[in-house]
């Protein structure tokens, strides 16, 4: 950001009335409206009621012959399924260790999941798992992109609190919180909340002694399918992973396995971007949150590892045709559903003071990151959403954001302080969706302005010039924000 610029704002906005700033906003320059904001998935846009189930609409570019396809895999999605063997074929293969029996636990009404309440068990949060390599045949795995990280040897890639009748759930995620004060340039004071994360309640031993958690809240599910539609060219044109343009900002891919084609190839899904489609995406989820296998993942028993002989043993719902639990047909039908899940429309995109939020959010570097738009152009796989810009604001890539937000705990390419850039676009429904405002990979903030203070590394000048904003500069910010 030039610093010229920078305080020509602090100086617009450093008032002490609230309506002396809106006098001085109206005279103020303002971020030009672009067009198409206030339908930032394009045409296919929703514009139905922002209310709970603003995230569950359809891309609105759907044709009619494929609606009932969406229908039907909204059904999935929500089904519950149960432990086999059950008179209910279609919906058995549980576990036999879980951490939802639904795609809709964790992803309620669509949207962002949360930290458990205290005394409750999570659901919505759970703890990725995995050690160093070992080996050289590991190492050597790791290289090659065909595995992004290497799982614990008795527990697996994930920590599952539950389990069927007769298994035993593999333990419980335990969080403790400290409270961090930080006071921003006016005087007042905002309270971040560190956690700290253990495992209690283990039942076959300990952890190996290396291994490394990562909690990982479920993200909401709009616009999947533009994001999945975007060129890999426009993505990577705007990496830098040398920084040679010595902004701060090094953005790089992720790199994971092509399941289907067995090759690397550039990820875009996860927080850390290690999943190359949404299919790919949604089979993971049937097999480590549910313990449902698919073509993409064809082992019966989910997470099990070779160590947890019983579990693998357990009785499963695998299909006499496929031989799997979750048919092919089923899980194109979740995937087209997850692909289609519409953005809603945006409000206030023309309002002076959210313009000048969005002017503050570019001055001060937001924007580097947060890519505010994408234009998609011919995509035959995907004709719900080709020839459309979006506005997702994101690029897709990786950035290091320092030790605050580190999990120290690499996942293919990505190391232990880098994160990909999440979308922004539904932000401002989160309370009103998800019945809270709980953000980043972990819901450790309480709210928009909380996310922005936990941002360092290549983000913390763009932190701290947040923290330097006059209230009414930072008011506008968080008023454009919510506008997303």
């Amino acid at each position: 950001m030039r610093s010229e610029t920078f305080v020509a704002v602090l100086a617009a906005f450093g008032l002490a009335t609230a309506s002396a700033a809106l006098a001085a906003l109206a005279a103020s320059p303002v971020a030009a409206y672009e067009a198409g904001e206030e339908r930032p998935g394009g045409d296919g846009t929703s514009f139905k009621p922002r209310n709970t189930s603003a995230f569950s609409q359809p891309t609105a570019t759907m044709s009619f012959e494929r609606q009932l396809d969406f229908k039907v895999g909204d059904g999935v999605f929500r089904k519950l399924w149960v432990a086999a063997p059950a008179s209910t074929e279609s919906s058995d293969g549980l576990g036999p260790i879980y951490n939802a029996r639904s795609c809709q636990g964790c992803h309620v009404k669509d949207g962002r999941g949360r930290p458990p309440p205290e005394g409750e068990e999570a659901v919505s949060l759970f703890l990725r798992l995995s050690i160093p390599p070992q080996t050289d045949e590991e190492r050597a795995l790791l290289a090659s992109h065909r595995i992004a990280v290497v799982p614990d040897p008795t527990y697996g890639r994930q920590l599952q609190n539950f389990g069927i009748r007769g298994q035993l759930s593999e333990g419980r995620m335990k969080i403790d919180y400290t409270e961090l004060p930080v006071t921003l340039a006016d005087g007042s004071t905002v309270s971040l909340r560190r956690p700290s994360y253990g495992v209690v309640d283990l039942e076959q031993g300990p952890l190996h002694p290396e291994v490394m958690l990562s909690p990982r809240v479920a993200p909401p599910m709009i616009g999947m399918g533009f994001l999945e539609a975007v060129s890999e060219a426009d993505i990577l044109a705007f990496a830098d992973p040398d920084d040679r343009n010595g902004d701060g900002i090094s953005g790089r891919p992720n790199i994971g396995w092509n399941l289907e084609t067995k090759q690397p190839q550039m990820g875009r899904f996860g927080w850390k971007a290690i999943e190359p489609s949404v299919r790919q995406q949604v089979a993971g989820a049937f097999a480590g949150d549910m313990g449902l296998s698919s073509r993409l993942a064809p082992q019966p028993w989910g997470d099990c590892t070779p160590r947890q002989a019983a579990c693998r043993q357990a009785a499963d719902g695998s299909d006499a045709e496929e031989n799997v639990e979750v048919p092919a047909r089923m899980l194109d039908l979740v995937t087209f559903y997850a692909r289609n899940l519409a953005v809603p429309a945006r409000v206030n995109a023309r309002d002076p003071v959210v313009l000048r939020g969005k002017q503050v959010f570019a001055d001060a570097g937001c924007a580097a990151c947060h890519r505010p738009s994408f234009t998609i152009g011919a995509a035959p796989d995907h004709p719900e959403q080709a020839q459309q810009t979006v506005f997702p604001y994101t690029d897709l890539l990786l950035h290091d954001m320092g030790e605050g937000l580190a999990d120290h705990r690499p996942e293919g390419a990505a190391t232990g302080t880098e994160w990909r850039t999440p979308p922004l676009w539904g932000l401002g429904l989160t309370q009103t969706v998800s019945g809270h405002t709980f953000l980043l990979h972990d819901g450790r903030a309480r709210g928009v302005l909380e996310a922005i203070l936990w941002h360092g590394g290549e983000a913390q000048s763009a932190r701290d010039r947040v923290v330097a904003l006059p209230r009414d500069d930072r008011d506008a910010l968080l008023r454009f924000l919510d506008s997303l």
